[in-house]
């Protein structure tokens, strides 16, 4: 008579282990942690690359007449710049926080689909690869990161870089296509018992909608992508004016994409930093619904607001004045936010912990992005300050100000979670006012430059304009984060060397990830936790508090 093992009750995980140890364990492996982990470290390697041609530009800007680079070479550094910060740090940098904390803050055993996670994670390093080959092949792409027509036709961009550069994003673009496809299918069907749409964390509500925003626009870009390069090897002519074709038809698809890329690149940082304020302000986020669907209305207006990039193109005023009353209307979901995260520190205990701090510096850097945006959704101001540093200032005080604070914020709130050590302080508190000074020393003066009339995209100017100075305080501003980073990056590998002695609950957390083992196991959880709350695991501290001895 055949004996049957019992079945493991309902909410046991049966444990799971990866049959590859080592270096080859990593590169195999389907775990959603340590794919995130591999998201994290790749990404953040293309963040100081980033970095090193932001400080050639800078140089290169520094004082009037300078000869340290070629126009050329500023043209190919300038675009790699602006393609490196957006496709390889901030947008998978956000996607490799989703990839370790969504399972974990759902109660889940893993993504839906962990093969296709690990395919989308290895098309980034590959994507990366594609498009930096471009300097062994005579140049990469030198039309700027928005890759403007016909800056990007053969005619004036006739490198076989320009090409790699185009598929070096549609790999990009790819990865993070099927990545949202992944977060949607695992946040639809995987959540915990009890956890309804509406006991989510509002990280995971922020990756659900950012997730949607990935699969629904970018398929524009890579079809607006696909047209330049069947027009520069193929012989169409979408866009190839004397032929018949239509610049201005590639700024539509572009920006119906590039404008909610940037809600792409915000939402999930809104999501960290609503996590990192009620722990350390020991309070419940205020306004949790409120704030689940500012984050849906910010995601369907920026669908409807795309034209404001195209003032200056000569669209008829009616199309311009509706895209202008949308642009100002998109302010009130983010004032939601900000109003809600405010009152959140108002009367709470706060610990002004490393964390904290990255949190409130995100909150008044994107406030100061988000009130000068507000400002060019003007038609007549925006004419005056379109092709000009303003926009510069604006979109990093968002982009650097918002997401880049905000994964600060995350990694050392989460370090500890992912390793079982914290990074140090002194050290961290260091590396927050050194980045927040150097930030303000950067992007500050910009916002003079551009009310000056000094051009983006330039690689020099004359001293007559009187530019200089403000230049020069700019340059040493991105030197000063700059040491930052290396600040951070002594403190990280310093910490990685310390003994692993963060408990499983370090902060006191509110979801999920903190009432498993730091780090956890690959299974996530020996019993599938149950939800009653969007606090859960405070809810199992109570308990424990008040359970008889």
């Amino acid at each position: 008579m055949a004996v049957l093992e019992a079945p493991l009750p309902r909410s046991r995980v049966a444990p799971r282990f990866d049959k590859n140890r080592g270096i080859l364990g990593w590169l195999t492996t389907v775990d959603h942690k340590k794919i995130g982990i591999m998201y994290l470290y790749t990404t953040f390697f293309f963040f100081l690359i980033g970095g090193i041609m932001a400080l050639l530009v800078r140089i290169q800007l520094a004082e009037p007449k300078n000869k340290f680079l070629t126009e050329s070479q500023y043209n190919q550094i300038f675009t790699m710049h602006g393609t490196t910060m957006i496709f390889l740090w901030i947008i998978p940098v956000l996607a490799g926080f989703g990839n370790y904390l969504v399972p974990l803050m759902i109660g889940a055993r893993d993504m839906a689909f962990p093969r296709i996670n690990a395919f989308s994670f290895w098309l980034i390093p590959l994507g990366g690869m594609v498009m930096y080959s471009g300097f062994l092949f005579g140049g990469t792409g030198a039309a700027g990161w928005t890759g403007y027509v016909p800056l990007t036709e053969k005619e004036f961009s006739p490198q076989v870089g320009q090409d790699l550069w185009i598929l070096g994003i549609h790999l990009l673009g790819i990865s993070s296509m099927m990545g949202g496809l992944n977060f949607l299918a695992t946040i639809h069907n995987m959540r915990a018992p009890g956890m309804t749409w509406f006991r989510l964390p509002l990280f995971v509500w922020a990756q659900e909608i950012t997730a949607a925003l990935v699969v629904l626009a970018s398929p524009f870009i890579a079809g607006a992508l696909l047209m330049v390069l069947l027009d520069r090897n193929a012989g169409a002519s979408f866009f190839v004016i004397n032929h018949g074709g239509n610049a201005l038809l590639y700024q539509l698809l572009f920006w119906f994409y590039s404008h909610p890329a940037v809600y792409i690149m915000v939402l999930p940082a809104f999501g960290i930093i609503s996590e990192v304020i009620p722990v350390f302000a020991r309070k419940p986020i205020f306004g949790y619904r409120a704030m689940a669907y500012s984050i849906a209305a910010i995601a369907v207006l920026g669908f409807i607001v795309f034209v404001h990039h195209m003032f200056v193109t000569g669209l008829p005023l009616p199309v311009t004045t509706f895209f202008s009353a949308t642009t100002m209307v998109i302010g009130v979901p983010t004032g939601v936010k900000i109003l809600n995260w405010t009152a959140t520190l108002w009367g709470g205990s706060i610990r002004y912990d490393t964390p904290m701090l990255f949190a409130i510096g995100f909150l008044l850097m994107f406030l100061i992005g988000g009130v000068d945006g507000v400002y060019t959704a003007s038609l007549a101001v925006d004419y005056g300050l379109h092709g000009t540093y303003w926009v510069v200032s604006h979109i990093h005080y968002v982009l650097f100000g918002g997401s880049v604070f905000g994964v600060f914020a995350g990694i050392y709130y989460w370090f500890p979670k992912m390793t079982g050590r914290f990074l140090d302080e002194r050290l961290g508190k260091l590396h927050f006012w050194l980045m927040l000074i150097g930030m303000n020393l950067a992007f500050m003066p910009m916002h003079v430059l551009g009310m000056l009339g000094m051009p983006r995209r330039i690689a020099s100017y004359d001293t007559v304009h009187g530019w200089g100075d403000l230049n020069s305080v700019s340059t040493f501003g991105a030197f000063v984060i700059a040491t930052s980073i290396a600040i951070f990056l002594i403190n990280f590998f310093i910490s990685l060397r310390s003994p692993a002695n963060a408990p499983d609950d370090p902060w006191e957390g509110n979801t999920l990830e903190w009432a498993t083992s730091s780090p956890p196991p690959q299974h996530n959880f020996d019993v599938v936790p149950e939800v009653r709350s969007v606090r859960p695991v405070r809810d199992q501290r109570r308990a424990a508090r008040t359970a008889p001895a």
